[in-house]
């Protein structure tokens, strides 16, 4: 008994079968992940240091040399780079396929702190890390300008009233800022004045030091309550900075502003980002892994309108990119192309055989094949993206061939005198196993990818690569391109 015969004989179980299949890929096609490429989850861990004011070759030295040598002694370590700029060094760590993301942070961590007693001790901040994925881009770019307010007042809005309320939307996993122009106070002091004066340089940095603090001055016990003394020391202005004593000469106070400029300026000035011809605050979201782009992008475009009656009036928020929209366009081709094939292999079917039962047949068994792939899409984790809409695009040319040629054949042994009954089962019978073996040879040219080692057997386009590991766990694994190949969407020039 072939398995066509199955169904031949039991049409009721073949109806609530066809049923089952079809509520089943129309439910699981609202819960698959909407995206322009397949997700891809390499286990890569950057680890960022900054040490204002210093040269690319004392990051390099100082403080990416340390952190390199602890680095190099984690297990499952494969790829480790470096990049060092000025005050600034981001080293990122790459991991062998079957090592887990998160036991690798927790040696990162045992790392960083093995290495804190070689680092220089005037560190702002200790270094960090986060996990990252290569292959991610951010899906939706969002432009910040003004025309008069300053760039640290711009890049607070951006900060604070867009990036926060934005990385709280369901799907969104961070939001950067590019460009960022933080605020702070610069001291930009003259080297004849101090050599006149007999100051040093560190006896401004730590005057300036000094004068700013905010500490806890102590608590006056009384009979009934006490009181916590705080000086309020935080200076928050250039015009506070200012009238600072650095030193004292000739019995006379030398102030802070009679040895330069103080001024009102930025954390970092060099770095910057545009909107077309203005200084701008680019803010780059990111999703989730495995969520639906399309239904993230939509989430954060509906937050604009809130925005734009929160912001002054002079400031203008604009939509610089839209993953989604590609996305959109592309899922609508793949349907109208869908549409169309079975609608003009139905009517071909027609042309030629003139039988509406003949017709209706392959016009309903064709949906129902393409519907239930999404149930089998959902249960292995794949989402609707370029490859996976475009396989099935190529998969209703394998299903039309394989409908006419069994109905071309059950209709012949119609022609031949027998019954509908007869027919069906003597011309499943005789085309069955070359249709099932000419619907799998396809797939035998794309097979030996899955077989490539490395990122490369990964990322080899639209295969499903298993991956052993502890003896019996697999785990399924999709990519598109090779991590280093991927690059982020930069600021427009």
């Amino acid at each position: 008994m072939s398995l066509s015969e199955i169904f031949i004989r039991r049409p009721v179980m073949t109806t609530l079968v066809m049923g089952g299949i079809l509520f089943f890929g129309l439910f699981a096609y609202k819960l698959l992940p909407v995206s322009d490429l397949p997700n891809v989850n390499f286990p890569v861990i950057q680890v960022s240091a900054s040490l204002p004011g210093a040269s690319p070759e004392t990051m390099a030295s100082s403080v990416a040399t340390p952190l390199e040598r602890e680095f190099s002694t984690i297990a499952g370590l494969e790829v480790m780079t470096s990049q060092n700029f000025l005050g600034n060094t981001n080293i990122s760590l790459q991991f062998a396929l079957d090592r887990d993301l998160d036991a690798a942070a927790q040696d990162v961590q045992g790392a960083i702190s093995r290495a804190m007693r070689q680092l220089p001790q005037d560190m702002p901040s200790p270094p960090t890390y986060r996990k990252v994925n290569p292959a991610d881009q951010p899906i939706l770019y969002v432009a910040l300008t003004s025309p008069t307010l300053p760039l640290y007042t711009l890049d607070e809005y951006a900060e604070t009233m867009l990036a926060q309320p934005i990385s709280m939307v369901s799907g969104v996993a961070q939001v950067q800022v590019y460009g960022a122009q933080k605020y702070a106070v610069r001291v930009q002091v003259d080297p004849t004045k101090l050599r006149a004066l007999g100051i040093g340089l560190d006896e401004v940095a730590q005057a300036v030091r000094q004068a700013n603090v905010n500490l806890p001055s102590g608590t006056i016990w009384g009979a009934s309550k006490a009181y916590t003394v705080q000086a309020r020391g935080q200076l928050y202005t250039a015009e506070a900075y200012r009238p600072i004593i650095v030193a004292y000469r000739n019995g006379r106070p030398v102030r802070l502003e009679a040895l330069g400029r103080v001024v009102d300026s930025v954390e970092n000035d060099k770095t910057a980002a545009w909107f077309v011809d203005s200084r701008a605050m680019v803010l780059a979201i990111q999703k989730q892994p495995g969520t639906n782009t399309v239904a993230v992008a939509e989430l954060v475009r509906k937050l604009l309108p809130k925005f734009r009656e929160q912001l002054p009036a002079s400031v203008s928020l604009h939509v610089v990119f839209d993953r989604s929209e590609s996305i959109r366009t592309s899922a609508r081709d793949a349907q109208f192309t869908l549409l169309f094939t079975l609608s003009l292999v139905a009517v071909v079917i027609f042309l030629f055989l003139r039988n509406l039962s003949a017709t209706l047949i392959p016009s309903l068994a064709m949906p129902l094949s393409i519907v239930g792939t999404f149930a089998v899409m959902y249960l292995l984790g794949f989402s609707l993206d370029n490859l996976s809409l475009m396989a099935l695009t190529l998969s209703v040319g394998f299903v039309v061939d394989d409908a006419i040629v069994m109905l071309e054949n059950i209709v012949r042994h119609m022609e031949m005198g027998k019954t509908p009954w007869k027919a069906a089962l003597d011309g499943s019978q005789e085309v069955g196993f070359t249709i099932v073996s000419m619907t799998l040879s396809p797939g035998g040219g794309f097979h030996p990818g899955a077989f490539f080692g490395g990122n490369r057997g990964t990322a080899f386009p639209g295969i499903c690569r298993y991956h052993r590991r502890g003896g019996a766990d697999f785990r399924l694994r999709f990519a598109l391109a090779h991590p280093h190949d991927v690059q982020p969407f930069p600021p427009a020039p």
